[in-house]
């Protein structure tokens, strides 16, 4: 026969009232995580009807959508450490935790890794001042510390950038040197366009102009077009090209889809009128000595193979001396 033996200090109470503590704690962690989801779902929704809005009221553009989106998405992840932060002290005080010593040494402990983490701290401080002035948002096409991207994310401490090959660039706020942002608010596209020196630049204008008119009519371009094109007038004298510079202003990131079609109706349209679009190249000269000569015939044939014969022989003398500059070896 079995007995149990019950100490003396055993209470019915004391059993209820662990269990009491123990059912609060659960109800705290429990009410935490339901609100994290409820947030999590709500700052989304919240986010898109205050963009809504201010389209029907004629004042939300891309740039307004992008900060709205970035701003948003800090808030939610701020609100969320917050809030398990208050749920596990809350948690820890109801399971009999004296809190007064702990908050005493976190503060010390926080104060002396203040001091050991500087670049933690300048990091932050950066990706505050980089919010409050409205210098990038997500969705942003940007240049930072040479290396450019799709931005990703921004977060008070790093900015994260998507390369054209799909690699993500991590970079601590603290640490961007030059930070160029290539959509902010609006976008050029800039064209260099290089014609031989025989074409009449004028005309070259009329027909990039004409262009991009008609580029403009279509429904699928002109609502990515804000402005005509801006033809900037002859640019450089290169090598073999005379360049014509231009720019075109678009919606934000889209300047490269506006940009590559004109790049192609240009080109056809110049194959089409016969423009001339030059490529390097280059002239052989023989010297005042040379006379020009045509070939007509197969002797005529075989004396230009042997003067450029004699020319790749001049040519690899060089080639057969000694190191020392001296004549060739007897051997060779």
């Amino acid at each position: 026969m079995f007995l149990i033996s019950i100490p003396n200090d055993f209470s019915v109470s004391r059993l209820y009232g662990l269990m009491d503590h123990l059912v609060r704690i659960m109800a705290i962690l429990l009410g935490a995580f339901i609100a994290d989801k409820i947030f999590n779902k709500s700052i989304p929704k919240i986010r898109e009807q205050i963009v809504e809005n201010m389209k029907r009221r004629g004042r939300a553009d891309i740039e307004m959508e992008k900060r709205a989106a970035t701003l948003s998405g800090l808030f939610r992840k701020t609100v969320v450490v917050v809030l398990w932060i208050v749920a596990i002290i809350i948690a820890l005080k109801e399971a009999g935790f004296d809190l007064g010593p702990l908050l005493a040494g976190a503060g010390v402990v926080g104060l002396a890794v203040g001091f050991g983490a500087q670049n933690l701290v300048r990091d932050l401080v950066s990706g505050l001042f980089l919010l409050l002035e409205n210098q990038i948002h997500v969705n942003d096409v940007a240049i930072i510390n040479g290396t450019g991207g799709l931005v990703e994310q921004i977060n008070l401490r790093t900015i994260v950038l998507r390369g054209m090959d799909g690699t993500i660039h991590v970079f601590p706020n603290g640490g961007i040197t030059t930070l160029a942002n290539m959509t902010h608010e609006y976008s050029y596209y800039v064209f260099d366009i290089g014609v031989a020196y025989k074409e009449d630049t004028d005309r070259v204008i009329e027909v990039v102009q004409q262009v991009a008119d008609d580029i403009m009519k279509e429904e699928k371009y002109k609502s990515l077009i804000l402005a005509p094109l801006e033809v900037l007038g002859v640019d450089s004298f290169g090598d073999s090209a005379v360049v014509i510079k231009a720019r075109i202003k678009t919606l934000p990131i889209e300047q490269w889809t506006v940009g590559r079609e004109m790049n192609r109706r240009i080109k056809k349209k110049f194959d089409e009128l016969g423009i001339e679009i030059p490529f390097p190249h280059r002239s052989v000269y023989f010297g005042e000595a040379s006379k020009p000569f045509t070939v007509r015939s197969e002797q005529d044939r075989e004396q230009l193979k042997s003067i450029i014969r004699e020319v790749l022989d001049e040519r690899s003398q060089p080639l057969l001396a000694s190191p020392a500059g001296g004549a060739p070896s007897k051997g060779s």
